[in-house]
């Protein structure tokens, strides 16, 4: 049973719906949402997973520093889910939505938790695996975030985000997004940083 009320939708509409955002949309949220939907056999708990993308960007400021934006999100999801959902379920949600800030896999995890954030996580990047046309306009929609930044700042900040990601040896911690997305995710980071670079 779905752990996001109608109130609770309504609060995290709005949020999503802020004109600052481009990219951590309610499109982006909708996108998650239907690949748990395609794949929610898989999921151990899926609608902790459900929450959990429902509050990962919730708060999204792109000024702000280090991990602050997954902290104050995982914050928000604590505090609206808290009695709706037991502290072990809470305690996952909370590790997962923080986890986004890096996308590294979370330690601690019993085999279910650890195979449900692998796939959230994946999720989240699946974005990064998409075809050319779509990728770009991710690339765009990030920009348009960062428009206070100025172009020299954002080729060189970006440029780090992606050769970040290309030194990982996998991008995916699941059999199952590596084998759908690394290739193509591979390709349109190493393409983007051309360019950044050119």
């Amino acid at each position: 049973m779905t752990l996001i009320t109608l109130a609770i939708r309504e609060e995290l509409t709005a949020l999503y719906s802020a004109p600052t955002r481009h990219y951590h949309s309610l499109n982006h949220i909708t996108a998650l949402l239907a690949l748990l939907s395609a794949h929610r056999h898989r999921f151990a708990d899926p609608d902790a997973v459900e929450a959990a993308i429902w509050f990962h960007d919730a708060i999204y400021d792109a000024r702000a520093q280090g991990s602050a934006n997954e902290k104050h999100s995982a914050d928000l999801a604590v505090a609206r889910l808290a009695g709706l959902v037991d502290a072990r379920r809470l305690g996952w949600i909370r590790t997962v939505i923080e986890a986004t800030a890096t996308h590294t896999l979370p330690t601690g995890l019993d085999d279910g938790e650890a195979s449900d954030a692998a796939l959230f996580l994946d999720m989240d990047l699946s974005i990064l695996g998409a075809d050319e046309v779509e990728f770009d306009e991710y690339e765009a929609a990030v920009r348009r975030e960062y428009q206070f930044v100025d172009d020299e700042g954002w080729r060189a900040g970006r440029a780090a985000v992606l050769r970040n990601f290309l030194k990982r040896q996998r991008l995916y911690h699941s059999d199952l997004f590596r084998g759908l997305y690394e290739n193509a995710a591979r390709r349109n980071l190493t393409r983007s940083l051309r360019r950044l670079e050119s």
